[in-house]
């Protein structure tokens, strides 16, 4: 389940590999399916025992719990990514900014400069994931089913699944949500925040989480602008407002204006990124040097 809207309640996730057509189902232990990781010291038995304190009080205990579960198995990730030295960035955005577009330029643009491959979270449909596969790029889908987000365990599968080589950027678009994804560490990179000019300008101060959680802002659509009632100085300022190191990236996937720059970001955090290992470590590993990793801030 979700920590606050209970989205996920029975909501059947799977991973669909769009080159062999597998199909697996991610719910077989429990609603947040985890790869490696088979404790089960959280809401198995949620309301069922016998109640010594108020509700207000399992609601807290059960969410601490779930994103306690959640941020061990996006550590986990984070390391097993490190050692095989590979940049995962999570891309996030409400429905229609264009993620699914940006991701098909980029990987066309990108081709023999960088060694991509796409995780596809959506509810429901592989429509996104075959978009991705006729650009020639690996994919892997996962259905969240009634969840909005992917979590740890869920990226954990996929990666087992993709394969990434050592040394590439995979690439994770979320299931459309400026909510729930801000608060599900997947282990990533960067969170990379899409905003789209058809939007309102005020969608920092209305979503500040994302906004506080976000690496870097992609605005996108920019060729709508003439069209649009979109004040982009409001939008910049209310950026300012919520996380004024948050860098703001102005582009239109269709037309490529500003891709250039999107670019230049892109490729610098893949050459920046940490190679702490040499040595290859297993999903069920947890190196010591990567203890040391800084733990992502949770949104205020």
């Amino acid at each position: 389940m979700c920590t606050t809207c209970g989205c996920s309640d029975h909501s059947r996730p799977r991973l669909t590999d769009l080159e062999t057509g597998l199909i697996i189902p991610l719910d077989d232990h429990d609603e947040h399916s985890h790869a490696f990781d088979h404790g089960h010291d959280h809401h198995g038995d949620g309301h069922d025992h016998s109640h010594h304190h108020s509700h207000q009080t399992t609601k807290i205990s059960l969410e601490t719990a779930v994103l306690a579960k959640n941020d061990r198995l996006a550590e986990r990730n984070r390391n097993w990514l490190a050692g095989r030295d590979i940049l995962a960035l999570n891309l996030v955005s409400s429905p229609g900014a264009g993620k699914t577009s940006l991701l098909e330029r980029t990987i066309s643009d990108l081709a023999g400069v960088l060694p991509l491959s796409v995780i596809e979270g959506d509810q429901e449909t592989l429509n996104d994931a075959e978009r991705i596969r006729a650009t020639g790029c690996r994919v892997v889908q996962i259905n969240t089913g009634t969840g909005c987000h992917l979590d740890a365990g869920m990226l954990a599968r996929s990666l087992d699944q993709l394969n990434p080589p050592p040394g590439s950027v995979v690439l994770i678009e979320n299931v459309g949500n400026l909510v729930c994804p801000a608060l599900f560490d997947l282990g990533e990179h960067a969170k990379v925040v899409i905003v789209s000019v058809t939007e309102g300008d005020d969608k920092p101060l209305k979503y500040p989480h994302m906004f506080r959680a976000g690496s870097v802002v992609i605005l996108n659509k920019i060729d709508l602008l003439p069209y649009v009632l979109f004040d982009e100085s409001r939008f910049l300022d209310h950026v300012r407002q919520v996380n004024p190191a948050l860098r703001v990236l102005r582009l239109s996937a269709i037309r490529g204006d500003g891709l250039s720059e999107w670019y230049r970001w892109l490729c610098t955090q893949s050459t920046e990124r940490s190679r702490p290992n040499s040595a290859v470590p297993q999903h069920e590993e947890e190196t010591e040097s990567s203890k040391s990793r800084p733990t992502p801030v949770r949104p205020a």
